[in-house]
């Protein structure tokens, strides 16, 4: 694969998507590492269950809107600059939210936290289609994201246990210094990659977002993200309640049966890295989706049936996280590929939407769960069924 010339010496390729994995990984890992803190933050900050949700909720809205800024800025500056201030914001609010004292103050740090994780999500999403076609883009998408995989397959583990040796604040200095080690490889190894930058002017820097809504096929690309992303999302905001208040679960416990999730999601990103080259990229999105939607059905009937277990949750779901890493890359790629005049932009609003659809689902999980336990399973078949719909539209448009 060759890369495009630089006014950087571009490294070799391992160099340079070792750094992209890094980087993407900053995001999910600050968003993963503390779910099971949640429940024992709610007496340790003497506040609620509605409250301490926030942290999740508002780090996927902080998210979802600084991805809508990282996307033209990116195209009109660069990526490398733009990254690079990211990953410095995301440190320094890691270091706040390990200083927090009230949950006012966490909420506020978990905020700009997710302003400066969301670079890497954004970013190396744009760097990779900078340097690849449609078909390619999803394949190294495929083989990145089963790499930082590893990232939520460790952080609930990692923050359950740090959680129980020094409390949820050893958390976020972990955190900070996992975002040094990203901001040292990503000012080392990372090249500029967009060589179209500084060629639009001001009055039209967002142009390319009014296009992008105007096309059909982005949108329900879009929307088939969201509701795929959805029933992960469902599953984030109710699995810590559902473990630990339902099922007498430990916050450990919780975080090692979440390895079965993060393992699917890298066995269906292998999938996509292996196929997607050679395979159409409509037909990689329906697989992933069928694999999702059939596995909904388990965690449904065993909840309605009053036998749920942590086995009839996080084993379907690792089969529902196998389907999301077969679906997601295609589909993102697919998405990048609307307007290459805006490649960036694009990531950046459907990045935004399906961010923001995560933000709605998990708070609206985190209302209602005192009062519906399972409300998260409900919801995660609805994502389903409803990313079914959005993807037969796809189609219709193609």
């Amino acid at each position: 694969m060759m890369l495009m010339s630089t006014p950087h010496s571009p490294p070799t390729n391992w160099l340079l998507y070792a750094a992209l994995i890094v980087v993407t990984a900053i995001g999910p890992l600050a968003l993963n590492i503390f779910m099971p803190s949640i429940p024992g933050l709610v007496s340790d900050l003497a506040t609620t269950s509605g409250m301490a949700q926030l942290t999740l909720t508002l780090y996927l809205a902080g998210t979802a809107v600084s991805q809508l800024i990282y996307g033209p800025l990116s195209d009109r500056f660069g990526r490398r600059p733009v990254l690079l201030i990211g990953i410095v914001i995301y440190i320094a609010a890691s270091v706040l939210c390990a200083f927090a004292t009230t949950i006012e103050m966490l909420i506020a740090s978990r905020l700009l936290q997710s302003f400066g994780g969301a670079a890497g999500m954004v970013l190396t999403r744009a760097i990779i289609r900078d340097m690849h076609d449609e078909k390619s883009a999803a394949s190294v998408l495929g083989y990145v994201t089963m790499a930082w995989a590893v990232a939520p397959m460790i952080a609930p583990a990692l923050g359950g246990y740090l959680d129980q040796l020094a409390g949820w604040r050893a958390s976020f200095w972990a955190l900070a210094f996992f975002g040094i080690i990203a901001l040292t490889l990503a000012a080392t190894c990372l090249p500029e990659t967009n060589q179209t930058r500084g060629h639009t002017p001001d009055q039209s820097r967002f142009a390319g977002y009014k296009r992008l809504l105007r096309n059909q096929k982005f949108l329900w690309l879009v929307a088939t993200l969201s509701f795929t992303s959805g029933v992960f999302f469902a599953f984030l905001g109710g699995a810590p309640f559902i473990m630990i208040n339902v099922l007498n679960q430990s916050p450990l416990d919780y975080g090692l049966w979440f390895s079965a999730v993060a393992i699917g999601y890298m066995i269906g990103n292998f999938i996509s890295g292996k196929f997607s080259r050679t395979t159409d990229t409509g037909k990689m999105i329906a697989t992933g989706i069928t694999v999702a939607t059939i596995a909904t059905l388990i965690p449904f009937f065993a909840a309605l049936s009053g036998n749920l277990s942590p086995a009839l949750l996080f084993i379907p779901m690792g089969f529902i996280a196998l389907g999301n890493g077969i679906t997601l890359p295609n589909a993102t790629s697919a998405t990048l590929s609307a307007d290459p005049k805006a490649i960036g932009s694009a990531a950046g609003l459907s990045g935004f939407l399906q961010s923001l659809s995560g933000a709605l689902i998990a708070q609206i999980v985190g209302v209602i769960q005192p009062d519906i336990p399972l409300i998260a399973i409900w919801l995660m078949i609805t994502g389903a069924i409803f990313s079914v719909i959005a993807y037969l539209f796809v189609l219709h448009r193609t």
